[in-house]
């Protein structure tokens, strides 16, 4: 246990350089680290809001167009349920009161309000007693007329689920690996505050919110251009869009229902075109948009479709060949910013309406400089008083453990740097756990050697033993421990989340020292004492 080979001490040593090296930014600003040489590494701990603050914006979700949005839902629902029932009807369209159904016969009004009040779906707790329904079916004063319309509470509980997904799709737009630690809380009935730390321009913030990404693709119709649609009359079931750049491609005439819509979307990342090396956007649909699109595409060699972004024609290339694999790439005059902002807009998904920013400012730390420079005070106090116990418990074999304890802090430290993570309070808590349960660590084996030294072995053979008996003990306790951080990272959110990251580091780099830097310090040490006949410092 206590052999190492020339390659493992080096190895340990170029691991235990490089988090130092890593780490070591951490130690000086921003203005002195820009006259560093360009091949050292220069990334910092982020600081979270409570101990740095950040940007403050105050959204407000549109609930005119969270309503037209659900007309056009239940338009369509309708129409399906009344083909379905081969009822005839002559128009289905949105007015203040409702959407409005003409039938083509006044007598089938009976019959289309049964079909329509399928529709309905209850909403509340049955149990309860709070159950009511989402839409109601209304009949017109005219004998052909029926009216479906959203109920107060079924709008309310659609706005709620709106406010729900928009909150999480923000979160993976703004921290998108998870480590930013962002607080996003709901804030009355249809607003959001996000708060994200360490940000002083909000420039690529509010680029990020300010689109739906809403990603359709549609056919476009075959004979009649978007000109001549705007001169007769628009064909039904098609719509006009206009491209992204109107005054380089115009509009374009296709059809409103989309074949495939982003919602099937299971990745999209920034690329180059081979041809053209142009910024692109690779996208991969799941499996039944990756059947849907491929039917189409098969279906319709050498004709266009389009690509639609927010109400906006992006491309409009032909079809060559079948597209059969469910993936394919978008281009539409991106630069390298603008495609990696997109594709994490599509990755997060589409908000369920626009966001409007109410309120912008930045915000300084909550806890103050006082309360983070008396907690810097106490980490200094705490560890060194750590440092003359272990020194006085155990001399030697102490100041081994505590080099190991001090090389913890700094791998985490230079890991958390390279993965760009958030510091935060409970961040600090875990650090501090983590030091309490390496120091642990290096007891639970000191204490097996003294037990072995007891039991009449060698000094050389209880530290092997000492080492090789607590490994098992040490890998349990830390296994449960990196199991419920797993489960906090999982299930928490914000500070929870950064608290259950610094932990899980810091189980992975307590194992690591305790088995590695502790033991490679006390084997180099037994082997200056070899000859000596030197009994265990313990």
């Amino acid at each position: 246990m206590l052999q190492f080979s020339r390659w493992k001490i080096i190895a340990i040593a170029l691991t235990c350089l490089a988090g130092l090296i890593t780490a070591l930014p951490n130690f000086f600003t921003e203005e002195q680290l820009k006259s560093w040489p360009g091949f050292l590494p220069k990334n910092q701990l982020k600081l979270g809001l409570d101990l740095r603050g950040g940007a403050h914006l105050l959204l407000s979700m549109d609930a005119k167009d969270l309503r037209k949005d659900w007309y056009g839902t239940i338009r369509e629902d309708s129409r399906k349920s009344l083909r379905d029932a081969k009822i005839g009807f002559k128009a289905i369209g949105a007015t203040p009161e409702g959407v409005q159904i003409r039938l083509v016969k006044s007598e089938d009004r009976d019959n289309a309000v049964t079909q329509l009040k399928k529709l309905i779906q209850p909403i509340g707790n049955i149990l309860l007693g709070s159950s009511t329904d989402d839409i109601e079916v209304v009949e017109g004063t005219s004998p052909d007329v029926i009216f479906v319309r959203p109920t107060e509470r079924g709008f309310d509980e659609r706005v709620s689920q709106a406010a729900g997904a928009s909150m999480e799709t923000i979160r993976r737009r703004v921290d998108p690996d998870g480590i930013t630690e962002p607080i996003i809380v709901r804030q009355g009935r249809d607003r959001i505050l996000l708060q994200v730390p360490g940000v002083d321009d909000t420039a690529t913030l509010k680029k990020r919110l300010g689109e739906t990404a809403k990603l359709t693709f549609h056919d476009v119709h075959e004979r009649m251009t978007a000109e001549e649609a705007r001169q007769t009359r628009v064909p039904l079931g098609y719509k006009v869009y206009p491209y992204v750049d109107r005054e380089e491609g115009g509009e374009i005439l296709l059809l409103e229902r989309p074949i495939v819509q982003g919602d099937d979307l299971v990745d999209a990342q920034p690329g180059f075109d081979q041809r053209t090396n142009e910024p692109v956007i690779n996208f991969r649909f799941n499996q039944s948009g990756a059947r849907r699109f491929g039917k189409f595409t098969q279906n319709n060699v050498g004709r266009p479709f389009a690509i639609v972004l927010d109400d906006k024609v992006l491309s409009a290339p032909v079809i060559r060949e079948p597209i059969m694999g469910g993936s394919g790439q978008i281009s539409g005059n991106f630069s390298v910013e603008s495609a990696n902002d997109l594709a994490i807009q599509l990755r997060s998904g589409a908000l369920p309406t626009k966001l409007t920013i109410l309120e912008e400012r930045t915000v300084g730390p909550s806890l103050g400089s006082d309360s983070v420079a008396a907690g810097r005070t106490a980490g200094i106090i705490g560890l060194t008083a750590v440092t003359g116990f272990m020194i006085f418990a155990y001399g030697l074999f102490g100041i081994f453990a505590m080099a190991a304890v001090l090389m913890n802090l700094i791998l985490i430290s230079a890991v958390m740097s390279t993965m760009g993570s958030t510091l935060t309070l409970p961040g600090i808590a875990g650090l501090v756990l983590t030091v309490g349960m390496a120091v642990d660590a290096n007891v639970l084996i000191f204490e097996r050697i003294r037990e072995e030294l007891r039991n009449g072995k060698t000094s050389i053979s209880a530290i092997d033993s000492g080492f090789s008996k607590a490994f098992g003990t040490i890998l349990d306790s830390n296994l449960t421990t990196l199991i419920a951080a797993i489960v906090m990272f999982w299930l928490g959110s914000g500070p929870v989340r950064g608290f259950a990251v610094t932990l899980s580091l810091g189980i992975f780099a307590t194992v690591f020292t305790a088995f590695t830097v502790t033991r490679l310090l006390v084997s180099l040490w037994v082997a200056r004492q070899k000859s000596k006949n030197v009994p265990a410092p313990l």
